[in-house]
């Protein structure tokens, strides 16, 4: 299992190298105001992912915080009460 795993990684790391040397051509992006970026291909695609992960990561952030925040209660809800100390001498086991 751990050789199939390896192989997989492997040819994803593959097909994305052959992705990358198969797109170097540039492209331009234009933005507002006549602003413009010239870049290979591949890196644009790279930045817009990029882009993508951390919108989703800063999205997904308050519903994990709020989730979090609601576990961590309920398990101080149910935890245990803690037992008092009892100061009178327990009786030996076997009399």
């Amino acid at each position: 299992m751990k050789y199939l795993s390896w192989l997989l990684k492997a040819a994803l790391f593959f097909v994305v190298f052959a992705f990358a040397l198969n797109n170097l051509d540039d492209v331009r992006v234009h933005f507002f105001f006549g602003n413009s970026w010239e870049a290979p291909m591949v890196l644009v695609v790279l930045a817009v992912l990029m882009m993508g992960v951390v919108l989703g990561a800063l999205l997904i952030m308050p519903l994990w915080l709020k989730a979090r925040q609601a576990l961590k209660a309920q398990q101080q809800a149910a935890a245990p009460l803690e037992p008092t100390q009892d100061s009178s001498p327990q009786p030996p086991y076997g009399i």
